[in-house]
């Protein structure tokens, strides 16, 4: 099952004028391209630095106070989805693909969308860079280049390529992985909370080694018309204290057995205790994000859909934040 695209109302451009901005851009051609796969972190470039909110252990942080409305909202007895793994489904890959590029190419034309909360220039995007599930996907066609030459993240939402170096995308945003820096207030990016997609996603070389250390980014079926660090966006449904806010943080909590895990689900598991899951778009309820890779293994992936939304709570994370217009954590 598909997330939901995102419907996005920004600067005041109501919901319906994206949609009528995104039909136009899906009359843009696909392309066909040869996969690039996604290789490991090799030290040089991580895809966020050690003391970003994305590394932040909050086992230990405090429940927050409207724990139960969240997780209710999201809902209780539905089960955790892991939106990602090797093969096809529905005929159609799934996860989000990274491409990795460790080279210094040239700078790629790209046209938006939503420009005006947008990087408009800077990317540096593969001739073969892998749509989200595939290049005739209906869905929200992600676009994440890991450019570990220039240690940066160039990230497209709804993407269509025009020629060798051109694109054209609903929105765009890129990241240099080195900085704390977060999008403008207001701003999004290729998500609906102004996040980097790339440090949220989780990758088959992570679980591998059995170890993943970092939050995962996770999809709800509604929103709140807010926003709370670190997330810089909102795209809610609704102005209902009761529904999640963006940049919420969610844990699997500690009374959890995971024991009995397969070790790439027992890795993603404990992540989600540990560093949690960071509401970062509108979608299915309680689906997490992966790179697509050919190394997963879907059976020892699927026991994850054995959690519900009861295993899961809200974390208050208000101690973590140093600046407001900073990713990076207070120190202990």
């Amino acid at each position: 099952m598909k997330r939901l695209a995102e419907l996005r109302s920004v600067s005041g451009v109501p919901a319906f004028a994206a949609v009528a901005a995104m039909t136009v851009a899906c009359l843009v051609p696909g392309y066909t391209a040869t996969a690039t796969a996604a290789a490991e972190d090799d030290g040089s470039c991580a895809t966020s630095p050690t003391d970003s909110f994305w590394r932040a252990p909050v086992d230990q942080l405090p429940v927050h106070p409207s724990s139960a409305q969240y997780v209710s909202s999201i809902g209780f007895a539905e089960s955790l989805h892991p939106d990602f793994g090797s093969g096809l489904t529905e005929g159609e890959p799934f996860g989000i693909p990274i491409t990795v590029s460790d080279t210094n190419l040239p700078e790629t034309k790209v046209t938006l969308d939503i420009a005006e909360e947008s990087d408009t220039s800077g990317y540096r995007i593969p001739s073969n860079a892998k749509i989200e599930n595939g290049p005739a996907s209906t869905g929200d066609r992600h676009v994440v280049v890991w450019d570990r030459a220039l240690c940066k993240s160039y990230e497209l939402w709804n993407a269509q390529q025009e020629g060798d170096n051109a694109w054209h995308a609903g929105s765009g945003a890129v990241f240099d992985l080195r900085s704390h820096e977060l999008r403008p207030a207001g701003w999004t990016s290729a998500d609906a909370a102004g996040l980097a997609i790339l440090p949220g996603l989780v990758r088959y070389d992570e679980a591998a080694a059995g170890r993943i250390d970092h939050a995962i980014r996770i999809t709800v079926p509604r929103s709140d018309q807010s926003y709370i660090w670190p997330a810089r966006h909102q795209a809610g449904a609704a102005a209902d204290k009761s529904l999640p806010p963006m940049g919420l943080r969610l844990r699997l909590k500690s009374s959890v057995d995971t024991s009995q895990l397969a070790p790439q689900a027992q890795a993603v598991a404990e992540a989600l205790k540990k560093y949690g899951a960071i509401v970062a778009d509108n979608g299915s309820p309680w689906y997490i994000t992966g790179e697509e890779n050919a190394g997963w293994d879907n059976a020892q992936l699927d026991a994850l859909k054995g959690f519900k939304g009861s295993d899961f709570e809200a974390v208050d994370t208000s101690g973590l934040q140093q600046s407001p217009d900073s990713g990076a954590v207070a120190p202990k």
